[in-house]
């Protein structure tokens, strides 16, 4: 029986299974940035952020951070939990970069004296704005008892990525996160992968993620290689 399928975002593409609990992931080469405005391909991206991605969840899983993911199925697609998914995009930030650089004014690449929570209203026809606790309630995007679990597992999540980076010599610079909720419980979803963090080479400062493509500034496909290489020690 032909697996219908749900949604197609910019990266991924998501299917119905015979199981009513699980739905299949498919991870593209399509690369967008500036809301759709740049579009472009990065060959195997999609091989390597499903890679990625299941590398660190597992991390996380060990460390007590529920999560969606259930298993690799090929090298571009696995098996997640159902989940309904929470409108609120969670950034954590360690170092002024991007957006945050130039909206406070400082020198990109200038370490926060302590982690930065952000949230943003999951809307791509509003260009995702940020939004904070008070918009969340009144919108009802979350409840302040799932805001809460966010909020502790984001900072957790960070600790844990950041000290295992720091191992493989990179450093974590911020990253997005989506959660959900899966038979009533609040868990991690969507991606942890060089499309949604910012990783430099913790000697070189060299970036190592989707800013490369962002920013024209050649070798993408490269980075994308030397971050699954550093994590699994796998080539492709």
């Amino acid at each position: 029986m032909e697996e219908t399928q749900l949604y197609e975002g910019k990266a991924k593409k998501v299917f119905a299974t015979v199981n009513p609990d699980e739905y299949r992931v498919y991870y593209k080469d399509d690369a967008t940035a500036f809301d759709g405005a740049k579009r472009g391909t990065i060959i195997n991206k999609g091989i390597i952020n499903n890679k990625v991605s299941a590398f660190f969840f597992n991390l996380l899983g060990e460390q007590g951070i529920p999560h969606h993911f259930v298993k690799l199925l090929s090298d571009r697609e696995m098996i997640v939990k159902t989940l309904d998914i929470l409108k609120v995009e969670v950034v954590v930030r360690n170092v002024a970069a991007g957006s945050l650089a130039k909206r406070i004014g400082w020198e990109e690449g200038t370490k926060m004296p302590s982690p930065v929570l952000e949230y943003y209203y999951k809307n791509d026809d509003l260009h995702d704005p940020m939004i904070n606790d008070y918009h969340i309630k009144a919108m009802g995007l979350a409840t302040p008892e799932q805001m809460k679990q966010i909020e502790t597992y984001g900072l957790k999540i960070n600790e844990i990525l950041s000290a295992y980076l720091q191992t493989k010599k990179i450093e974590l610079i911020d990253f997005k996160l989506e959660f959900g909720v899966h038979k009533g419980q609040v868990i991690l979803g969507d991606e942890i992968s060089p499309d949604t963090c910012r990783l430099w080479d913790s000697e070189t400062k060299q970036k190592l993620d989707k800013d490369r493509f962002r920013r024209d500034l050649g070798n993408v496909e490269d980075a994308y290689r030397e971050i699954l290489k550093r994590l699994t020690g796998e080539i492709i």
